[in-house]
Parts: C-alpha cells; structure tokens; sequence
C-alpha cells in the first residue's frame, strides 16, 4: 500500500537502483504522468474515495514498483544506444587512429559546432527571459510570462537531452517532466521555482556561451592548421610568384620541409579527433548532470 505518488515513485527509484539516472527519471515521469491522471479521474467521480485506496486500485493495473523496473530494464535492454562504441583496438595503431572510425568523434566535432550557434541562443533566451519576468512581476502579466519562460527552460533541456544522446551517445531523458495537475497559477510557479531541475537548466543555458565559443576556436584552429600543414605541397606548387608580398615559410625551405610539414598536419589532425571524442565525453557527462532530474515536477 502506497499512501502518495510520492511513495510509489520513492519505490520505483529503488527498484531501479543502479540503473541509468535518463533512465529513472523517464520510469518516474511516466509513472507519475498516469498515476496522476487516473488518481484524479477516480476522485473526480468517487470523492469518497481515499487516495491510498484509490492509488491501490490503479497500481494494481499499472504495476508494482518492482514490475515496471523491470518492464523498463527489459525495454532499456532492448533498445540500441543511438551510437554504437566499436570495439576496443588491441593493437597501438589500432588505439591511436582508431578515432576516425569513431562515430563519437564525428558526432562530438558536429556538438561542438552546433553549440557555437545554440550557446547564442540559449544565452539569449535566458537573460532575455530573466529581465522580462523580473521586470513583468509587477504588472498582471507576470505570472503567466514567468511561467512560459521556466517551462520553456525545461523545454530547452529536453531538447538540449536528446541532441546530446543522438551526437555525444549518452543516454539523457526522452520524456518531459509532468507537473502535478489540478494546480493554479501561482502554485505552479512556486513549483518551477523550487525545483531545483530548472535551475540547473537555465545555467546550463548560460554557459554554453562561453563552452560553445570555445569549441568553436579550438576546432577552427586546430582543423586550419592541421590541413594547412597536410595540404602544404600543394600550396608550394601553386604559389610560386616571386612577386608575392607575402611569402610562405616553405617556399624557402628545402624538401624535407614540405615532407615533414604533412606528417605534422596528420599528428596533429589525429591529436584533434582524440581531443574532440574526449570533450564529448566530457561535456555528456557534464550535461547529464546538469539536466537529468530523477524526480518529476510535483506539487
């Protein structure tokens, strides 16, 4: 017996114990979503009826917390992770260059792009949606104003979640958090606010400003000048007017130089697919951290 949502939803989380956080928090937002749904259609039309009575009779066809832990195990065993790690390189080689047939690696190169366009965006959305909400409390509209903007927050961090599990391969929530139905305005602010899931989201809004202009200037430059080396004999046979005002290096340099000047580009354009994969990694264990709540938005 099940005295609140709350209490299932405790006991689901330790039925899952070990699992994937994305994971639990997807089992908890379901669970909660219908738990919620059907307790309030049961009171609607029995209002004698008590909750722990009521919850009794839906759990009873949704499953004890036991047996939807394992349904979600089950269907989480099942699913194929969106980028499938090859197999680990037993030979040197193997190790070093194996990160060109790494689909992590193109996916966190991609990230890192997009986050230069999105960390724009994001960032002026949240300090844009910050100044209006403070500025509107005063007025009638800024409760409701507060409301979209925080909703929108945890919007951006669903969406946020499921471009990290299609690019970065770290499974992140593939549900919206469900909020308690039945509550007014104000309660669902004071909701919002207190949970601390839509803090740590609009922070993560914030910063990747600054994470997404500097995987920005780290991949230009890196890449520029790993394909200037590799591409430096084909320049030597193209650039030779001795009118040029400015005169590359090579030009003047003897033979080894434009050998040694592609094995360098390749080093280093290998050292920059190594540093890509390691920055996704990275940046997918920083975001679940951020973004995953393993407790749904509740009253």
């Amino acid at each position: 017996m099940y005295p609140t949502i709350e209490a299932y939803l405790d006991a689901l989380k330790t039925a899952l114990a070990g699992a994937d956080t994305a994971l639990i928090q997807d089992a908890q937002a379901d669970a909660f979503e219908h738990l919620s749904m059907v307790l309030e259609a049961k009171r609607a039309t029995a209002p004698d009826l008590s909750v722990p009575d009521a919850l009794a009779a839906i759990i009873e066809g949704y499953g004890t917390p036991e047996e939807t832990a394992s349904a979600y195990r089950e269907i989480e065993r099942r699913t194929s992770p969106t980028l499938k790690q090859p197999g680990k390189p037993q030979s040197l080689l193997g190790r070093v260059f194996g990160a060109y047939v790494d689909p992590r690696t193109w996916g966190a190169l991609l990230f890192m792009f997009i986050t230069f366009v999105t960390g724009i965006i994001y960032f002026t959305w949240a300090v844009t949606g910050l100044a209006l909400s403070l500025g509107f409390s005063i007025l009638i509209i800024g409760l409701p104003f507060a409301i979209l903007f925080l909703l929108s927050v945890q919007g951006v961090s669903l969406l946020e979640g499921r471009m990290v599990e299609a690019l970065l391969g770290v499974r992140m929530p593939r549900r919206p958090l469900f909020a308690q139905p039945g509550l007014g305005g104000l309660e669902r602010l004071k909701a919002l606010v207190a949970d601390k899931h839509t803090w740590l989201s609009l922070l993560y809004m914030i910063l990747q400003l600054p994470l997404g202009v500097a995987y920005f200037v780290l991949n230009v430059v890196l890449l520029s000048v790993s394909l200037a080396f590799i591409l430096a004999p084909l320049g030597d046979l193209f650039i030779q007017n001795p009118n040029f005002t400015i005169q590359l290096f090579w030009l003047t340099n003897p033979i080894w130089v434009l050998i040694l000047l592609p094995i360098l580009g390749f080093l280093l354009l290998t050292l920059t697919m190594h540093l890509a994969r390691s920055i996704g990694g990275w940046h997918g264990r920083y975001a679940k951290w951020m973004l995953v709540n393993q407790k749904p938005l509740s009253s």
